[in-house]
């Protein structure tokens, strides 16, 4: 068994239809179906069924498949691995929008001065990002936003603050103090399907404190689409305070939200990747944290 054939089947798994799954690999059609009729001869066993629209795995093929993109994210992460040795020391540092406020660049610029022979690189992910990328090697350490998956991590929460409510100026909650869910309850609201949906919903607070649900605004796939949206008037936007002054703009107003749960921020890493940088880093975090 090849680390190839595994490459092959979790990409036409995860496109349901071969043409597509061989355009995404740079690979013909017929080449692909004769590899999958190989893999399965090996296996002595059916890993897809043939429909009209594609193929669909099979109760052993569902499997067969989940220890397959298993060993192929294994395969990544050796190869992350050594790509970090070949550039001599790197840590690389995951975070989202605002990542932990002020905590975010002060952690980094400390380990940096601490540690002048290692290049610290900061890498930005958009909605619950920052997570996925942790787990499949992109990054040794990440301040992540939660809620969030974080299986076969680390992580200790090292930050909160409160959420607010982002509005064009002139909106007519704009000058508010504060607002709020319920009062924003037929507001469309700015949204993503690039997260996963217990995310989604957490930030939206859905359902509201009423047991109502929010009314969906247009979607964005990052921040500043987000923010340039409801600059205009489509659609108003959830986010935490930090927000308000890392991505301040004249036509935006920022208000507190009185009664949505604060942000929590985790600073996480794989189980399996505890190296002196990466406990280095995360004692440096804790120490300023705590301050």
């Amino acid at each position: 068994m090849e680390l190839r054939q595994l490459r092959y089947v979790t990409a036409i798994a995860e496109h349901g239809n071969l043409g597509r799954a061989a355009k995404s690999l740079y690979v013909s059609q017929p080449a692909l179906s004769y590899a999958l009729k190989r893999f399965e001869a090996e296996l002595g066993l059916r890993v897809f069924d043939r429909t009209p629209a594609g193929v669909e795995p099979t109760a052993a093929g569902r499997e067969v498949l989940r220890a397959a993109a298993e060993a192929v994210a294994a395969a990544d992460l050796v190869a992350a691995v050594a790509e970090r040795h070949r550039a001599g020391q790197v840590l690389r540092v995951g975070f989202e929008a605002s990542g932990a406020g002020e905590l975010t660049t002060r952690a980094r610029a400390e380990f940096a001065a601490r540690h002048p022979e290692v290049r610290v690189v900061p890498k930005r992910f958009d909605w619950g990002g920052e997570a996925d990328a942790l787990k499949q090697g992109q990054v040794d350490v990440a301040f992540v936003w939660l809620p969030a998956d974080l299986t076969g991590c680390r992580s200790v929460v090292i930050h909160t603050e409160p959420r607010v409510v982002g509005l064009p100026r002139g909106h007519r909650l704009a000058g508010r103090e504060a607002v709020s869910v319920v009062e924003t309850n037929d507001e469309p609201l700015m949204w993503t399907d690039k997260a996963p949906r217990a995310w989604v919903d957490w930030w939206a607070v859905n359902p509201r404190p009423d047991g109502s649900a929010p009314v969906w605004g247009p979607q964005n796939d990052n921040v500043e689409e987000m923010l340039e949206q409801v600059a205009e008037g489509a659609a108003i936007c959830f986010a935490p305070q930090s927000m308000a002054a890392y991505y301040a703009r004249p036509d935006l107003a920022w208000v507190p939200l009185t009664d949505a749960e604060p942000l929590r921020v985790a600073l996480a890493w794989r189980a399996n990747a505890d190296t002196p940088l990466v406990k280095g880093f995360a004692r440096v975090v804790r120490e300023l944290a705590s301050m």
